[in-house]
């Protein structure tokens, strides 16, 4: 009887109950517990259906529900020295780029594209979390100088969004020099008189911070997004105080004059264009175009209308 109970009834059972089921098949919010299904929550732009906690999203899936039928076009950005310090902690610096490389499918943690919104034509740069935190390197820097240039040359306008955990230690002082350099490539479109707004997201901290990410014109913000320079426990250990509730969130800094507007991922792609054609002296935008009139109910001039008809 133990040789049935121990082996062939759980085998028989495992046969039977066998199920092959997608690993991605849910996602847990981190926020509220909730277990979403992946095709709901990417028709909802990665924002948690229950709690309205706005997730992480990738540059490719933000452009794609940004730009009119989600047609844009990449704006190539020039290559940096690929480990100019011969950098290593517990990997070699290029064995950690091959690493995020190929779990994220991107050369690097920002993606420049151009294309219109709104029929309201637009340069977009955008970084990736998922890419080593989305840290600031060199070439980072050369993809908002890239940025910048087409939106200067092409007349049009630069929305960044930033996602960052500030600069990248494996590129030392050269990672630091992108903050006076990127903020080069700002002064570039005010010269211009080109508008560039800086959409923040969770999380944007550090040296991206101190630098481009604060230079917009028009500073947005996604619900909760955490935002500021250092770390809450750092500032809390240096002023040995208690900070307040929500701070360094982008609803404390709205209230405190650090942002214009805090603006759901849904009605991010309107906002932006009621902005940019308000900044760009351009009339509002058309919501949808009306068929034109078949040739039968065209009316010749002076023309009487049958009041049967």
């Amino acid at each position: 009887m133990n040789w049935i109970t121990n082996y062939v009834r759980p085998k028989i059972n495992s046969l039977f109950s066998r199920r092959e089921v997608p690993e991605n098949l849910w996602t847990k919010c981190p926020e509220c517990g909730t277990m979403l299904f992946h095709r709901e929550l990417a028709a909802n732009l990665n924002v948690c259906t229950n709690c309205d906690h706005h997730m992480t999203i990738s540059p490719r899936e933000r452009f794609a529900a940004l730009f009119d039928a989600g047609v844009f076009t990449e704006v190539k950005v020039p290559e940096p020295v690929a480990d100019p310090l011969q950098f290593r902690d517990q990997k070699k610096y290029p064995d950690r780029i091959k690493a995020a490389q190929k779990a994220t499918g991107e050369k690097d943690a920002m993606l420049v594209a151009e294309g219109e919104i709104g029929r309201t034509p637009i340069v977009a740069a955008a970084q990736d979390f998922a890419f080593m935190a989305g840290s600031m390197g060199m070439y980072v820097g050369n993809a908002i100088i890239a940025a910048a240039e087409r939106a200067v040359k092409l007349k049009r306008p630069l929305v960044l969004f930033s996602a960052s955990g500030g600069a990248r230690m494996q590129e030392g002082m050269l990672s630091l020099m992108q903050m006076p350099r990127t903020t080069v490539a700002v002064q570039m479109l005010k010269e211009a008189g080109l508008p560039y707004i800086v959409v923040l997201t969770h999380p944007t901290t550090g040296g991206v911070t101190a630098s481009y990410a604060m230079l917009g014109d028009i500073q947005i913000a996604e619900p909760n997004a955490q935002i500021g320079f250092a770390g809450a426990r750092v500032i809390e250990q240096t002023i040995r105080e208690k900070l307040p509730e929500g701070f360094q969130r982008a609803e404390y800094l709205l209230d405190h004059g650090m942002l214009d507007r805090v603006v759901h991922r849904k009605n991010m792609k309107d906002e932006l264009v009621a902005l940019i054609r308000m900044l760009m002296s351009l009339p509002p935008a058309i919501k949808g175009d009306l068929s034109p009139p078949a040739p039968e109910t065209v009316l010749a001039p002076n023309a009487k209308v049958d009041a049967k008809t």
